[in-house]
């Protein structure tokens, strides 16, 4: 759909933190990145931006991989999405604030700020068209940037994500998957969020996200958590969230993709998304059987439809 993107720029050596011994020039990830205002992102870059191609050097595609949360880091992301970077060089990043990024005040806790960054880091690191993945909460912070910068992406890609609070239907999604005690205990974080009902929430339903075990049980002790940043915005900015209307502001294709039996960011808010988009620049992908993250549960389909979008 739509006329093939520009390529992107490499990651070029810019205004990262050296080392103790190493010099300013080198160009070694991970590192964290002047973006501007004082504000440091950390960003982890995976495979060569540029691969010998017959008699010349072929560019590929720069993907940008926003995680979930709030309040968590890039880590899911790892070791899956390292079977993308035949096709793409990947970036990863922590958002403002969060994980290995430096602290910032909670006045630039916002879905505005987050969408901006996708912006600042690309001039930083001097990335042109990137293809720009959301996961989750990353999914917010794409339907934010899709209103707000509407010609900086070549491609977008919106995985498991919401468009709106939506808590009824949380709530719905969440009892289906397991029964009146996980409604209770999505309805007490959601509708009062603090640390006390989010640790209740999280013991309680999170094996619920999801439609079989982890591949890596010890994927989750390896993510960096803010809970601050968590409560703060679902507290806050989450509980009037409303980012339909500036998807039509859409000029790239964006892929939808939705595990069928989600329960935190439901079906009917992917399919609400995807018609909000304009119908030149869409694509849905449905997943049956497969909870938060398709990848998780059916990583063969998951990462088939993936690669057929970055590469077409």
């Amino acid at each position: 759909a739509g006329p093939p993107p520009a390529p992107c720029r490499r990651p070029r050596p810019a205004r990262h933190e050296p080392g103790p011994g190493r010099a300013e020039a080198a160009y070694s990830p991970p590192m964290k990145i002047h973006i501007g205002n004082g504000a440091r992102l950390f960003v982890d870059v995976e495979g060569p931006g540029l691969v010998p191609d017959g008699a010349r050097m072929r560019e590929k595609p720069t993907l940008i991989c926003m995680h979930g949360g709030p309040g968590f880091d890039h880590a899911a992301f790892k070791p899956a999405f390292s079977q993308l970077a035949d096709l793409a060089q990947i970036v990863y990043y922590d958002h403002r604030g969060h994980g290995r990024s430096d602290p910032r005040p909670s006045s630039e806790w916002t879905l505005d700020t987050w969408a901006d960054d996708i912006v600042r880091l690309c001039d930083a690191l001097g990335i042109e068209r990137p293809i720009v993945l959301g996961q989750s909460f990353g999914g917010f912070v794409a339907q934010r940037y899709i209103a707000r910068h509407p010609g900086h992406a070549s491609k977008v890609i919106l995985s498991s994500t919401s468009h709106h609070m939506g808590l009824e239907r949380k709530l719905a999604a969440f009892e289906r998957r397991g029964g009146p005690e996980a409604r209770a205990l999505a309805q007490a974080f959601w509708s009062q969020p603090s640390r006390e009902t989010f640790e209740a929430y999280w013991a309680g339903v999170r094996h619920l996200y999801n439609t079989r075990p982890a591949a890596d049980p010890e994927a989750s002790g390896r993510t960096l958590v803010n809970l601050d940043i968590l409560l703060h915005f679902v507290g806050g900015e989450k509980q009037d969230l409303g980012l339909l209307q500036g998807l039509e502001q859409a000029r790239c294709p964006v892929l939808v993709m939705v595990g069928e039996d989600d329960p935190v960011c439901p079906l009917e808010d992917a399919l609400e998304i995807h018609e909000a988009l304009p119908p030149q620049w869409r694509q849905l992908a449905r997943f049956p059987g497969v909870g938060h993250g398709a990848w998780r549960d059916d990583p063969t389909a998951a990462f088939a439809v993936l690669k057929k979008f970055i590469a077409e």
